[in-house]
């Protein structure tokens, strides 16, 4: 017997649900971890051309770029946090009597156009 609007009323069953249900719980977990290999992956790309980039006199600023993780590996910092290398800052802005030649801020620069799609195919990777 048409209802409304002239439409026939029916019913309708969808099988299936609760395996889709159970399906996108998991894609959570899926989508957390691909994420977290996508921010670490980025902050070792970041340490690698600040290294690559650093002015070299004793090799220490180099050698002690460091990554500190956070949120569950969610977002990361890269940089110099001893204090005996406090100096990195004025390697990065220079100063009244030495020139700026930045290193981090470039290769942050350049990850940061790249962190996109890192984390894009690193999600349709694991899915």
């Amino acid at each position: 017997m048409p209802g409304r609007r002239g439409r026939a009323r029916g019913r309708t069953r969808i099988h299936g649900t609760d395996r889709l249900r159970r399906r996108l719980a998991e894609l959570g977990g899926v989508v957390l971890d691909a994420s977290t290999a996508a921010v670490q992956a980025s902050a070792e790309a970041v340490q690698a051309g600040t290294r690559d980039r650093v002015r070299v006199d004793t090799g220490n600023l180099r050698d002690h770029v460091g990554i500190y993780y956070a949120r569950g590996g969610l977002a990361a910092q890269v940089g110099w946090k001893d204090r005996a290398d406090w100096y990195a800052t004025a390697n990065e802005l220079g100063t009244r009597s030495m020139p700026a030649q930045p290193a981090l801020g470039p290769a942050l620069e350049e990850e940061r156009a790249r962190f996109e799609a890192r984390l894009r195919d690193e999600i349709r990777r694991r899915l």
